[in-house]
């Protein structure tokens, strides 16, 4: 489970430091993506053949779900840390959340994701009246 929030900066070649407390759970290989807002999501491999697998069971005859396939497919990118921890990312990525060079990267409990620092800014502001409104309407 991926939990918490560091800020960091994007190096000029496109390079993003991951903590090293999410780097121990992700293992030496990642899938990085889009997220579903305007973030970046990382994924341990095994989560993402598991949402994959998901996908791949989904009835291929409608159009809502093969779409949602190209677009996870197409902006996915298997990568690797180097020695000091950093991942590449691919200036799509970058575009889709709206990053330049600051960013936040959060624990998300069985991902990370990336956010740009004014995004994550509008959301913190409002994150006790979100939760507030949120929690109310969520059932376990």
């Amino acid at each position: 489970m991926f939990i918490g929030q560091y800020q960091y900066s994007i190096d000029d070649k496109g390079r993003l430091v991951i903590p090293q407390e999410y780097r121990k759970e992700l293992g030496s290989t990642i899938v990085i993506g889009k997220g579903a807002d305007e973030c970046i999501t990382i994924y341990p491999v095994k989560v993402w053949e598991e949402f994959m697998e998901k996908l791949s069971n989904l009835p291929t005859n409608q159009v809502i779900h093969r779409a949602y396939t190209r677009l996870n497919s197409a902006f996915a990118f298997y990568r690797d840390f180097d020695s000091q921890g950093r991942i590449k990312i691919d200036d799509c990525l970058k575009s889709h959340a709206k990053i330049k060079k600051q960013c936040v990267v959060i624990g998300a409990n069985k991902v990370v994701e990336i956010w740009s620092q004014e995004s994550w800014d509008e959301i913190e502001a409002s994150s006790g009246e979100q939760l507030l409104d949120i929690s109310e309407k969520i059932v376990f």
